[in-house]
């Protein structure tokens, strides 16, 4: 007999897939009924029906969300490998109030996982803060993606506390590990580095030392636009709580609101410039604006490296 723990987290993780495969499908079917349908999403498993072949391996249901005819393939084939690194330093914790960018980027990542998966691409994932927590091996079986489901769900019931972050070792550490072409994707808010310029330099000679092993790199920057960008906060005093460090401070955001505007746009300038030089594809992924941005930026990339 399961335990209720046990039955709970069966249920979380058929949650956490179930949510993945919407978001997939359903990025998948826009895709093919938008004007942009010439844009690619080829899947191993799925290919275009060929006029007089045998009818037997027709995907009807894809038929019937598509209006297009395409054939179940069943070959064994890997055509990408990727790693999935999701920073989980306690700035990732904001808002408070409904879903924050940690919560974000599980779901983003999941459906990322699911779109591998259909697409027999191999992924491992990465979860990190100053040190790496835990890493897997890149693998692309239903058994590998339902592990890493279950990583992903600890992370997402186990927030940290506290606790802040070191992508650039972190990064340095992961182009020691991999040691075949891979596209390394990044979930971070990347707020280490805001206040200090030598930190960006040496985070980006660590993005240089997976550059210099021939891996891709994305980097999703993770916001919560409307408080973190806009600074949209009440015309009253506030008391704000630094996540990682536990400083506190009290101001009216009318009063600093222009100057936090300037600081903020300056560093984010400075990061875009960066990642531009070295070939990096940053991406502002507003917590907001759902899954679907994170995923045909994926398939962009992908497009380009196959």
């Amino acid at each position: 007999m399961k335990s209720l723990n046990e039955d709970q987290e069966i249920r979380h993780l058929a949650n956490l897939e179930l949510l993945a495969r919407q978001v997939v499908e359903g990025f998948i079917t826009g895709l093919h009924q938008s004007p942009f349908h010439g844009f690619s999403v080829e899947f191993a498993e799925h290919r275009l029906y060929n006029s007089g072949e045998s009818v037997k391996n027709i995907d009807w249901k894809l038929l019937a969300r598509t209006d297009k005819l395409f054939v179940k393939q069943f070959e064994e084939e890997t055509n990408l490998r990727s790693y999935l690194l999701l920073d989980t330093s306690s700035s990732m914790n904001f808002p408070e109030k409904g879903i924050n960018k940690l919560q974000f980027s599980i779901y983003a990542i999941a459906s990322l996982m699911y779109l591998f998966k259909k697409q027999r691409d191999a992924f491992g994932l990465c979860l990190f803060s100053d040190k790496i927590d835990w890493m897997s091996q890149a693998k692309s079986t239903s058994t590998h993606l339902f592990y890493l489901y279950a990583e992903l769900e600890k992370a997402y019931n186990q927030p940290k506390k506290n606790t802040q972050t070191d992508i650039t070792q972190v990064l340095h550490h992961i182009a020691g590990q991999i040691h075949q072409r891979s596209m390394v994707i990044l979930f971070s808010d990347m707020l280490e580095n805001s206040l200090n310029p030598d930190k960006l330099q040496a985070l980006f000679a660590a993005v240089q030392h997976l550059k210099y092993n021939k891996h891709e790199v994305i980097i999703f920057n993770i916001s919560d636009k409307q408080k973190e960008l806009d600074f949209n906060f009440d015309n009253r005093p506030h008391h704000f709580i630094d996540i990682e460090s536990g400083e506190q401070v009290r101001v009216h955001p009318n009063k600093i609101r222009d100057s936090y505007r300037v600081a903020l746009n300056q560093y984010r300038h400075e990061l875009q410039l960066k990642c531009a030089q070295y070939n990096i594809d940053l991406i502002d992924a507003d917590i907001a604006d759902g899954y679907h941005t994170v995923l045909r930026e994926y398939l962009i990339k992908r497009n380009k490296m196959v």
